[in-house]
């Protein structure tokens, strides 16, 4: 089989809105994997940069042209509110497909004591360093966004050894796995992609995560049981879209027990309020934000 790598070069004077709103694009669209080559201010790993670009791929099938030439009609939209994007398109064999993902990801330092390290790459652990292995398959990041970056920061903050933790939209298990390594018991962690499931689930393994401590299901959080005490969380965190976020809040704070703590990212400066007025009308407590760049984490407390 082909596929036809679909690659959204872009210049935008505000690189993290212009990420999102590209990523976006193909997210609308059914395709849950993107790339994304964008550097993480000040990190140490980075290599050089030279162009800013969201990518994703599809099977070279016959509906192929018409996916391709509606991303391009909302590429146009994005053009003409002022992000210049251009669209290159590759057709790859399964074999390149497979692997050519992997240059884009590097070891990073998402805080002082942790490291992400793809299971590709060589790294020699310092002191009490708590090393995050992960290999995130097409459709997943290995901690190198901001918004991924953020939450791991909070989850260090907040969590206390035997927190219960919940991982809403998990991907690929790195937030489960920072929380695990940080002392949680009775991790779980939700998605709507089979795909994610799977590769969480092999992640938390490959990192050692005792099974009894940890179960990752094919689901939404409306879908899950009613709310009762073996249903609530210490911590529960949703790294995803901003108005997903406020669809749910309600759900989350089904989902925290009294005192607890959610961990809400994904979220772009231009959004904020937003989500800060969920947060009040849900009558949860904001506690902290937190920022990179354009990207915000709010934690807020039941």
């Amino acid at each position: 089989m082909k596929w036809l790598h679909i690659k959204a070069i872009f210049e935008s004077n505000e690189i993290d809105l212009a990420e999102e709103l590209i990523s976006n694009i193909f997210f609308s669209l059914g395709l849950s994997g993107v790339e994304c080559n964008i550097p993480i201010p000040g990190s140490k790993f980075n290599k050089d940069i030279l162009e800013y670009s969201i990518a994703t791929y599809i099977p070279d099938t016959d509906s192929a042209p018409e996916l391709l030439k509606k991303i391009k009609t909302k590429v146009l939209d994005l053009n003409e509110s002022g992000i210049k994007i251009t669209i290159k398109t590759e057709t790859v064999n399964e074999e390149d497909w497979a692997e050519s993902w992997k240059e884009f990801f590097h070891v990073t330092k998402i805080t002082e004591n942790i490291i992400v390290k793809p299971a590709w790459r060589d790294y020699k652990k310092e002191n009490n360093e708590i090393i995050i292995e992960l290999d995130p398959g097409m459709a997943f990041g290995t901690g190198t966004h901001p918004t991924t970056a953020l939450c791991i920061q909070m989850i260090e903050k907040y969590l206390e050894p035997d927190h219960s933790f919940l991982d809403v939209g998990t991907g690929s298990g790195i937030l489960m796995i920072a929380a695990a390594k940080l002392g949680a018991n009775n991790l779980l962690g939700i998605d709507n992609d089979e795909l994610a499931v799977k590769i969480a689930k092999e992640n938390l393994i490959k990192n050692n995560i005792d099974r009894d401590k940890f179960e990752v299901s094919l689901n939404t959080l409306d879908d899950l049981q009613s709310p009762g005490d073996e249903s609530e969380f210490d911590i529960v965190c949703a790294n995803i879209l901003a108005h997903v976020i406020i669809d749910i809040m309600s759900l989350i704070k089904s989902r925290l027990c009294i005192g607890g703590v959610a961990i809400l990212s994904g979220i772009v400066k231009e959004q904020e309020k937003l989500v800060l007025q969920s947060v009040q009308e849900n009558k949860l407590k904001h506690i902290n934000t937190e920022y990179q760049e354009d990207w915000v984490a709010i934690v807020v407390k039941n």
